[in-house]
């Protein structure tokens, strides 16, 4: 095999390990009842998670995703709830904000060399903020065309659902996947977080990428809020907190360097998947507390790290010293 596919195959393998271990022990997990209800769970997290693959293969971190997420779901509902505007209009305003948003994060990392820790952190108070001074309560979202999305779904064999924002989270992965691997863009992306001083000398147009990077990111992470408000028919300040580091945790998990310039998109949805198999595993035994999610998520992280440093350490090698002579 490739060396190059050693994490990606790892998470892979790992992965149908861990949900034959939970089949073998809850024979009703092998049902497209609870893949459906796993894909819509997990939907707004592998959206999310999408946007945090592009900006840390480019060598970039976002802390401001979930923020992102509450604010561009707050405003969704109170452009629908209060103002009565039609969702397909507020969600086309919710996107182009969180793009702007993101734009000019990343402006600011490239053109004040500011440390993309320090813009991230500073835009993800500044988002949860701004949802807590809109509104401090949940706003309820009664409309039409939320319930007509909620009904929709593809029927699996077996009785499954896989519902309409489960389908978008597929085809967000499908779609940005194609972007990263087949695009120049992507290219771009990969360049940027292999070495951005050669990718400068190579004409890699690192100012435009990197605004474009941390505006994709923001791009998704308000289509992430809109498919909360979808999944919770409302729009709460405090909705999403803690997904940032949820999402940067299944990109590493999917195999993804924290370096930059080495990962795959399909690599994260396995992360998510993994993610919400544990939470899955949890509901069934019923027992366990929800905590012991992010001690196997920590587990899984520490696991992943070492196992990319173990790889990438036997592909680059050591030289060895040629003992002269005497």
């Amino acid at each position: 095999m490739n060396p190059r596919y050693r994490p990606l195959a790892a998470t892979t393998v790992i992965f149908i390990i861990a949900y034959a271990i939970c089949i073998f022990q809850y024979p009703g997990m092998w049902s497209t009842r609870v893949f459906g209800n796993f894909l819509t769970d997990n939907a707004f997290l592998g959206i999310a998670a999408v946007g945090a693959t592009f900006v840390i293969l480019s060598g970039g971190i976002d802390l401001s995703v979930g923020a992102v997420i509450g604010l561009m779901g707050v405003i969704t509902a109170i452009l629908i709830s209060w103002f009565g505007m039609h969702p397909l209009a507020v969600f086309a305003i919710v996107l182009v904000l969180a793009a702007l948003f993101g734009a000019s994060m990343g402006a600011v990392i490239h053109f004040l060399q500011v440390p993309p820790f320090i813009v991230t952190l500073a835009g993800m108070f500044l988002a949860r903020g701004l949802a807590s001074v809109l509104t401090q309560d949940s706003i309820p979202i009664d409309h039409e065309f939320y319930r007509t999305i909620s009904s929709l779904y593809y029927k699996l064999p077996g009785g499954g659902r896989l519902s309409a924002i489960g389908l978008l989270m597929l085809g967000t992965f499908l779609v940005f996947g194609l972007i990263a691997h087949k695009t120049r863009f992507g290219s771009y992306v990969y360049a940027l977080g292999g070495n951005a001083t050669s990718a400068s000398l190579m004409g890699v147009p690192t100012g435009r990428v990197t605004i474009a990077i941390y505006a994709l990111s923001s791009f998704l992470g308000g289509l992430s809020g809109i498919v909360y408000s979808l999944y919770t028919s409302a729009g709460y300040p405090l909705a999403a907190v803690g997904i940032e580091l949820d999402s940067i945790a299944a990109v590493v998990i999917g195999g993804t360097l924290l370096t930059g310039g080495y990962g795959f998109i399909f690599g994260t949805l396995i992360g998510v998947m993994l993610q919400g198999l544990v939470q899955t595993y949890i509901v069934f035994d019923g027992t366990l507390s929800s905590w012991w999610t992010k001690i196997a998520i920590g587990f899984l992280l520490f696991m992943f790290i070492l196992l990319q440093k173990l790889v990438f350490n036997a592909q680059t090698g050591r030289p060895r010293l040629k003992k002269g002579p005497a």
